[in-house]
């Protein structure tokens, strides 16, 4: 028996959806639209629905995560809402982790193209899960519930929420695991999934995703949150057609889509110069000493070329067209994570305060190369870690635009780049001691919510809250984290010297925590962030990249003992020469200049030393003025060593006044002393050429460094052309691997 078709007019959804995509390529405009005739009309009610649509958004998400468990939700606000048309394009969104408006957007497409409307059907009532980054989403950690929207008979949109979760039932405890390298490491599974009917999670669900994570409490409840949120949503859409009328509100979705559309190319034409815009990054994936099976025992280093061409009308093009290749690890990215980048970036760049809605996604032109970390193309490697390359791509995207920002003169807006929001600690143990002797606690410190933001072309970076996947960034309180994964508790939180990147405009600044293993057993303990190389494409106009990440941590400690004699215990590692580790601990300390270490096992009293990341800076650091170094002084955001060295500033502290002092002469002299060093150090662009050439053409790289050539040389055309005609190097040239 034939179903019943749920679009408008008698039409399927997947008619209605090709009916779109076919007049987007034919007339450029969404859903072919020529103008704006409700806003003409009458642009007072037409504001008044837009933001009566998002107020009901915001007032959902903000309700809903009183109902979550988890405190990376109900702390920091890891969620967001968004409604959608019946094809899946975003109309408005609320406030949150926006990376994953468009993600939902992919997952709804996803259904309607696999024929959900005929199997398993998409009736009123209807529940949907999804955490599939090969059809949405950007890694299983991320969970979206969806349900469908129907006046009378038809299907009028969607509604969709996403939250975070702090373990997905992986490989090992937690939320992004690096240890990941296929699919069937990456945790539980749900692609686009029919959970429920009737407004109700069918009890098989629960019981099944109870059992599939190591945190079933929080699950439940977030579970409950996300759908709590789309039920309000629903509810203010129906109060929205009973006011305006369904006609209106049809006509309303579409328009305001593509009056977003419109706002972006308006942006761009203000903001940014017509041509092309260039830029690298890289990240850094040391396995080759750290990961369990053979296939992923190599050091990987990932090429991140993004180029982006401006055009007259306002649209531009986006292309990673050099990306090397993805491979046996856990920081492939597939579509949905592609598009949440960008798109969350263009919202808090180019649209923040207008219409945000999958408008601005349909401005852009975008190219993933098939075959790279981009795009594998290989569905059966892990994409639980996407943010690996995610986070360093997109910050290149950044500073690309803030090249534009600052020939228009928007010197303000100038970013560029952003602090790597890399996991500080993750993991898990299981309490032997105390009320919950035998339960398992989460390590999921969600601090990477705050992390340094770049310095402007006019004032210093945003010290400890910024994150490039959501704009309402928080580090959230040390008491919150330690109540549920209380096996950790931590010694100190505090400002961690010499990580904002140096400039006229110093990167924004951050924290560092050290936190001790207490009545636990089977502790896992790992981390994932950039070590050897600098994630973004550095400062800009002479300004420095923050600093990379490195870990450190002591086994087999007397932290026992110092705790019952009470002696001074290490509280930070500011001077990493002296280091407090080493001066108070007896025991095994390892530091590693690495950020991304594969899983250890930790007992009680071993101890731990993290941090956050800082910014890039803007300038030239010989400029910063003397009393802002002073501040940085007073602040702790540099050592006296670094204000001497890079900036060229002579201080010494006071004890009797508590403060800094500078030396202004003394500065004056050493700035000089500086300038005279670059000169006498420095090489003009030919002999520099002539000296990185040869080592290429002498393969005198790093087996990561050919790896990664190699790869992007195989890869693409264009770049590999280009890459080679700079070097002048022949067609047939080949970087040689092992």
């Amino acid at each position: 028996m034939e179903s019943k078709k749920i679009g408008w007019n008698g039409k399927s959804l997947k008619e209605m959806l090709e009916e779109s995509e076919k007049r987007l390529e034919e007339k450029k405009s969404y859903y072919g639209i020529e103008s704006l005739s409700l806003k003409e009309e009458n642009p007072f009610k037409y504001e008044r629905a837009y933001a009566s649509l998002r107020g009901a958004l915001v007032s959902a998400r903000e309700t809903a995560l009183h109902v979550a468990a988890s405190p990376i939700v109900t702390e920091i606000g890891e969620l967001c809402f968004g409604l959608y048309t019946p094809e899946g394009d975003s109309i408005a969104v609320s406030t949150g982790i926006l990376v994953h408006i468009h993600t939902m957007s992919e997952g709804i497409k996803f259904m309607i193209r696999e024929g959900y409307e005929e199997d398993p059907t998409i009736n009123q009532g209807d529940i949907f899960l999804n955490n599939d980054p090969q059809c949405g989403n950007v890694h299983t950690t991320d969970v979206q519930t969806l349900i469908p929207i129907f006046w009378e008979e038809e299907l009028i949109g969607w509604a969709g929420g996403v939250t975070h979760q702090i373990d997905i039932g992986g490989i090992t405890p937690g939320h992004t695991l690096v240890s990941s390298i296929q699919r069937f490491d990456d945790g539980v599974y749900y692609t686009c999934r029919k959970i429920g009917s009737n407004d109700k999670i069918w009890r098989d669900h629960m019981i099944s995703a109870r059992k599939s994570v190591r945190s079933p409490l929080y699950w439940e409840l977030d579970e409950k949150c996300r759908l709590a949120g789309n039920l309000m949503i629903r509810d203010a859409v129906y109060e929205f057609i009973e006011r305006e009328g369904v006609d209106y509100y049809k006509q309303f979705i579409r328009e305001a889509i593509e009056e977003g559309r419109q706002i972006l190319q308006k942006r761009v034409k203000e903001r940014l110069i017509p041509g092309r815009y260039r830029a690298a990054s890289f990240m850094d994936l040391p396995m080759k000493n750290q990961a369990w099976v053979p296939i992923a025992r190599v050091d990987k280093l990932s090429n991140h070329p993004v180029e982006i061409v401006v055009k007259e009308d306002g649209s531009f093009f986006l292309s990673f067209d050099g990306a090397s290749a993805g491979g046996a690890n856990a920081f492939n990215c597939d579509k949905g994570a592609m598009e949440g980048g960008q798109w969350v970036l263009l919202t808090q760049v180019l649209i923040y305060g207008d219409k945000v809605n999958d408008g601005a996604y349909y401005a852009v032109e975008k190219e993933y190369p098939l075959g790279s970390w981009a795009n594998p193309g290989d569905p059966y490697l892990s994409y639980q870690a996407p943010w690996g390359n995610l986070i360093p791509a997109y910050t290149t995207m950044m500073k690309c635009l803030s090249y534009g920002l600052f020939a228009r003169g928007f010197r303000e807006e100038v970013v560029p780049g952003y602090g790597f929001t890399g996991d500080s600690i993750q993991g898990g143990g299981v309490y032997n001691a105390g009320p919950l002797i035998g339960e398992r606690w989460m390590l999921s410190t969600f601090e990477i919510s705050g992390q340094g933001l770049g310095a402007s072309a006019v004032r210093d970076g945003l010290n400890w809250g910024y994150a490039m996947w959501n704009p309402e960034s928080d580090l959230g309180d040390v008491e919150t984290w330690e109540l549920f994964q209380g096996g950790i508790p931590y010694l100190s939180r505090k400002v961690k010297p010499n990580i904002a990147g140096y400039g006229k405009y110093r990167g924004g600044g951050n924290y560092g925590s050290t936190a001790f293993i207490a009545n636990s057993e089977k502790v896992e303990f790992f981390a994932g962030r950039e070590g050897l190389v600098f994630h973004g494409s550095g400062g800009m106009h002479g300004g420095y990249p923050n600093s990379t990440s490195y870990r450190l941590q002591a086994t087999n400690t007397n932290l026992e003992e110092i705790f019952r004699n009470k002696r001074d215990y290490p509280m930070s590692d500011d001077d990493t020469t002296n280091g407090e580790f080493e001066r108070f601990l007896h025991g095994d300390i390892d530091r590693k200049p690495i950020g991304t270490i594969y899983p250890i096992s930790l007992n009680n009293y071993d101890i731990i030393h993290f941090s956050e990341s800082g910014g890039p800076g803007y300038g030239d650091p010989l400029e910063r003025k003397v009393e802002s170094i002073k501040h940085d002084l007073d602040e702790g955001l540099y050592t006296s060593e670094i204000v001497n060295k890079v900036f060229g500033v002579i201080a010494k502290f006071d004890d009797t006044a508590n403060e800094w002092v500078i030396d202004n002469k003394a500065t004056n002299e050493r700035r000089e002393e500086i300038k005279n060093e670059r000169k006498e150090k420095s090489l003009s662009f030919e002999e520099f050429w002539e000296y990185e050439r040869k080592k290429i053409t002498d393969g005198n790289l790093y087996e990561a460094v050919k790896v990664m050539y190699s790869e992007s040389l195989k890869l693409s055309k264009k770049w590999g052309k280009e890459f080679k005609e700079f070097w002048k190097l022949s067609e047939d040239f080949q970087i040689e691997v092992k």
